[in-house]
């Protein structure tokens, strides 16, 4: 029996990196595979990462003062990284991090519920 005769189809990283473009509800992974297989990059690397408050501005803020402490911790964390500090050193300057009330609460009675 002798194979049919087909076509094949040739995809390109910009026709994946389009298409990407075109269809914003994929998941991470599955974006990720994507690019993978077809060796697309993304656009442009220095980009800001897309935004996921969904137009919620109380989520907004939120999301953007976690963001803030992260990167004060990071920081600070770079900055021990250079002055060359021990592990001990390190572990008390996280216990020093402030913690959010608000959202330790809210996390606790979300735990509670769930019993």
């Amino acid at each position: 029996m002798e194979p049919k005769g087909g076509s094949s189809a040739v995809v390109t990283a910009e026709a994946v990196r389009e298409a990407l473009a075109r269809r914003p509800d994929l998941s991470a992974v599955e974006e990720n595979v994507v690019r993978m297989r077809h060796g697309a990059r993304a656009a442009d690397l220095k980009a800001p990462l897309p935004q996921a408050h969904g137009g919620r501005e109380d989520l907004k803020d939120e999301l953007l003062l976690l963001e803030l402490r992260l990167l004060r911790g990071f920081r600070r964390f770079k900055a021990s990284q250079a002055n060359g500090q021990t592990h001990a050193a390190l572990a008390s300057a996280r216990a020093e991090v402030e913690v959010d009330g608000k959202a330790k609460d809210k996390i606790v009675r979300a735990l509670r519920k769930k019993r």
